[in-house]
């Protein structure tokens, strides 16, 4: 019966001959099985060879310690060396029985030359006295009067009879400890996201029907609804610094308490910073200044608010008139995500175009062919000691390998110009169609059929160079701050302070040119939409045209703004606030159904982030109405009178802004 059928119990493999033995072949597998997975649970503990090699701060970045791992079934209890053994073996086989469980299995030649024990990492160069703690075997450390201790030593020697000391443990213990720490909060974010995606998803649909909702009720109570959110910022943030001092005041009074955030370092668990005062005390700090900055603002700008107040109810007008505007971001994100992915798909093929090279990971830093190619057949471990061949990166010698990094910035540039062009062709469509409501002399009688569509379909037809080339001005000032901030970059450890400076004082430049560009871009489409000019040519117009109404655009607009990101806040605020409620169970009602995570903040964050984006989408939509409207007034006031042969167009609200006293 037993020459029917061959059972390997090492890696599963089965040859039956016979069918009428199948039942029982099933039988001996499931016991193969049991036999296996039970000798792995005695080996549940991580060794590592030489523990000492993840005192290395590259341990963090590459979530690896670079040195051999093995599965035991207990730690070692006392301190030796491969030598000591080896000169103990010449006397009795006891030290090399306990020693060999920690070497590779198999393994089985006590007089093997230590060097070359150590090149080929049959065994550990050493063993200390260690307990398990995270399923790992760390140093069993104690502390006798003052005095950090393993088995009650401060130093031993290596293999090599090197003196090492227990400060060298405790420092690679932390460097396994922060390995693990930051594997296990990757693994929980991930679980978290895994629990809790479905609300998530429902708490940023609230965010989309609060937005609509705001921009409904923007339609008719445009100074009520902005005035009601001003006042709810003032009263949430004021609920903010008064919770703040609550909790300051409280844990002023617990002891430990007074402990600072330098003291306690970094921490995985954020709520361990929430028992100490003085976060509360910078949280109050910052709210109080943001409360005393938004109350400054108003008491010296209250005028101007009216103002912004009337631009924005023109607005409301225009986007009621014309309610396909509202979608047109829904245009604008699907755009730009088969942008990101082009992009993407692009990065990865050249990133991954070539063959897989490989490089010496050095353990010790007078290796000399440390960084340098290797052939992972073979073992560098002869040449440098504890050396790794491992991956590097997909490349080659070739002249396409060569200019891979051109290839790379050129698709770089593609892609912010092509990020540019979309944003740019949503500017264009949307001031084209906010104009055609301005300059219609009976509204909503005049107002072209579809505006919308009428608009995106002039800029695409008679309007795509100017919007291309404007895009590419402003895609090679992003391409030149890319390449600062990689010099930047590269440059971190350099000591030479001028060009540090210099580096600096370019990369704010960039910055300045970039928001300038970006701004004078968007006033630039809307006179292409107006008028249909070239770009050079209406950007000269609209820049003039500012220029001559320097105050209004100074305060006008940065209000403007300013009330729309109020908006923005408390939509985002409003949901995060429901969304903190609930994931911290503090909802009776549905208490059963939230799911149990590991750090409620994780949903909490996304879905403050996500309605601040929704909130964002909807907004800019209003922002482009009241810039586009606003420009058209300023060119209205230049070009008519008044008077029967050239009446103003501008609604009476925005006639008695020009006449009021503040302009």
């Amino acid at each position: 019966m037993w020459d029917c059928y061959i059972i390997v119990c090492e890696d599963f493999s089965l040859n039956v001959c016979s069918v009428l033995y199948s039942h029982l072949v099933l039988i001996l597998y499931q016991h193969c099985v049991n036999v296996f997975f039970s000798l792995y649970r005695k080996k549940s503990i991580l060794f590592y060879f030489n523990i000492l090699k993840c005192a290395n701060p590259a341990v963090l970045i590459n979530l690896q310690c670079p040195t051999t791992q093995m599965c035991v079934s207990k730690c070692p209890d006392r301190f030796a060396t491969y030598t000591d053994m080896q000169l103990q073996y010449q006397i009795t086989a006891a030290p090399w029985e306990y020693y060999r469980l920690f070497c590779k299995p198999g393994f089985n030649n006590p007089t093997k030359p230590v060097a070359q024990v150590l090149r080929d990492e049959d065994c550990p160069s050493m063993i200390v006295p260690s307990r398990p703690f995270l399923q790992r075997c760390f140093p069993d450390f104690i502390t006798l009067n003052g005095t950090l201790t393993v088995a009650k030593r401060t130093h031993f020697k290596d293999a090599l009879d090197k003196a090492r000391s227990v400060t060298e443990l405790r420092d690679a213990a932390n460097g396994i400890t922060g390995l693990v720490d930051a594997k296990e909060v990757g693994m929980k974010i991930v679980e978290d996201y895994a629990a809790s995606w479905n609300w998530i998803l429902i708490g940023l649909v609230i965010a989309l029907v609060v937005s609509l909702i705001f921009i409904l009720l923007l339609r008719f109570t445009a100074g009520l609804l902005l005035w009601f959110t001003i006042i709810a910022v003032i009263l949430v943030i004021a609920y903010g610094i008064w919770h703040c001092y609550l909790e300051f005041s409280l844990l002023r009074q617990q002891p430990g308490a007074d402990v600072t955030i330098v003291d306690i370092g970094f921490q995985t668990d954020v709520t361990v910073y929430l028992h100490l005062s003085q976060t509360w005390l910078i949280f109050l700090i910052a709210l109080c200044t943001i409360e005393a900055s938004i109350l400054i603002i108003l008491i010296f700008l209250r005028k101007r608010v009216w103002i912004a107040i009337a631009l924005l109810r023109e607005g409301s007008k225009a986007v009621s008139y014309i309610m396909s505007t509202l979608f047109y971001p829904i245009i604008t994100f699907l755009l730009l995500a088969i942008c990101i992915s082009y992009f993407s798909v692009t990065s990865v093929f050249l990133a991954s175009s070539g063959d897989a090279i490989y490089k010496v990971m050095a353990a010790e830093p007078n290796c000399m062919y440390a960084n340098t190619t290797c052939d992972p057949e073979t073992n560098v471990s002869k040449t440098c000691p504890g050396a790794q061949c491992t991956f590097a990166f997909y490349g080659g010698e070739t002249p396409y390998h060569r200019y891979l990094f051109i290839l790379q910035l050129s698709n770089l540039l593609i892609f912010l110009w092509l990020v540019n062009f979309i944003i740019a062709l949503g500017q264009c469509t949307l001031a084209g169609a906010f104009a055609s409501y301005y300059w219609a002399r009976r509204k909503p009688q005049d107002i072209p059929t579809c505006p919308l569509f009428s608009s995106f379909s002039r800029a695409i037809r008679y309007h795509t160079g100017s919007l291309a080339f404007g895009a590419l001005i402003l895609a090679l000032v992003q391409m030149a701050r890319v390449i600062l901030e990689y010099l930047d970059s590269k440059l971190k450890g350099a000591s030479n302070v001028a060009a540090r400076f210099l580096l600096c004082c370019l990369k704010c430049c960039f910055w300045c040119l970039e928001r300038f560009i970006k701004f004078m871009n968007r006033n630039a489409y809307i006179m292409i939409a107006i008028y249909g000019k070239c770009f050079c040519t209406s950007a000269r117009d609209a820049f003039c045209l500012l220029m001559r109404n320097v105050v209004r655009v100074a305060v006008l607009d940065r209000v403007t703004d300013f009330l729309l990101f109020l908006g923005k806040v408390l939509i985002a605020g409003s949901v995060g606030v429901i969304a903190f409620f609930f994931f911290t169970h503090k909802i009776p009602i549905v208490q059963e159904d939230v799911p149990t995570l590991h750090y409620y903040w994780v949903p909490l964050l996304t879905v403050i982030f996500g309605s601040y984006l929704i909130a964002h989408g909807f907004f800019s939509v209003y922002a482009m109405c009241v810039d586009t409207l606003f420009l058209c007034f300023c060119e209205d006031l230049e070009r008519n009178d008044g008077s029967p042969e050239k009446p103003f167009l501008m609604s009476a609200e925005l006639h008695r802004m020009q006449h009021s006293p503040t302009n």
